[in-house]
């Protein structure tokens, strides 16, 4: 399909909060493509699509198990406690330290529309918190303990890669 700009902090559509799908259409099927496309050109865990400037409440996420789309997700269940280091597409070349829930549960909607829960601990427990909170116009650097790092290999030069002929 397409890669979409990543919007990045600072932008106006990423404090907004997002507007529930009330049904499935070509368009949102074709956004949701987009999203998982944009996702894995940019190696991202997950993305929300105010990131890609869409006030709709839906989230792709793929913690190396699958993609995972949630549309009008809301979080049902929490437990436990989990710090670690925590980045964002939205805002490139940073990451901080967050505290989040272990485990979550999620109930959300199929691209069918049919209502799913779906239960996720560590690191997809905290890809659920982090996008969902997008959908309500909030970033992680809002939860952040302590100051926010530069990433050590984000300098894009940095990023070239050599190709052997």
């Amino acid at each position: 399909m397409a890669i979409r700009e990543v919007r990045e902090m600072g932008d106006d559509v990423l404090e907004k909060k997002c507007k529930p799908v009330t049904k499935m259409t070509l368009r949102t099927k074709i956004l949701i493509e987009d999203m998982l496309d944009t996702m894995y050109e940019k190696m991202g865990v997950g993305l929300a699509a105010p990131q890609v400037g869409i006030l709709k409440q839906i989230v792709v996420i793929d913690v190396g198990e699958g993609p995972i789309v949630l549309i009008n997700p809301e979080i049902v269940e929490t437990s436990g406690e989990q710090t670690g280091e925590e980045g964002c597409l939205s805002v490139p070349g940073k990451w901080g330290i967050v505290t989040r829930p272990n485990y979550v549960k999620v109930r959300a909607l199929n691209e069918n529309m049919e209502e799913f829960e779906i239960e996720g601990e560590e690191l997809l427990a905290r890809a659920f918190c982090h996008e969902i909170d997008h959908l309500g116009g909030h970033l992680y650097v809002e939860k952040v303990e302590g100051e926010l790092h530069d990433s050590p290999a984000y300098n894009e030069e940095d990023m070239e890669y050599e190709v052997e002929e």
